[in-house]
């Protein structure tokens, strides 16, 4: 990528964007927790999956067999 490619906004160009999260069968947006629910929220750890070889569970089984 080249530096004339590279695009730079200022805060005023910027748009917010809305974070909202599940909580107790609903979705609510972050803004609207109280402070405790707020840092509760920040303190959260995600993780993702990472997708298994077709067979790769197999050769696993077969291992502790």
């Amino acid at each position: 990528m080249s530096d004339a490619s590279h695009i730079t906004l200022s805060d005023d160009e910027r748009t917010r964007c809305e974070v909202w999260t599940r909580v107790m069968g609903y979705h609510r947006p972050v803004a609207a927790f109280n402070a405790g629910k707020q840092s509760e929220h920040a303190e959260r750890t995600y993780y993702s999956e990472q997708p298994q070889a077709a067979g790769a569970w197999q050769q696993g089984r077969r291992a502790a067999a």
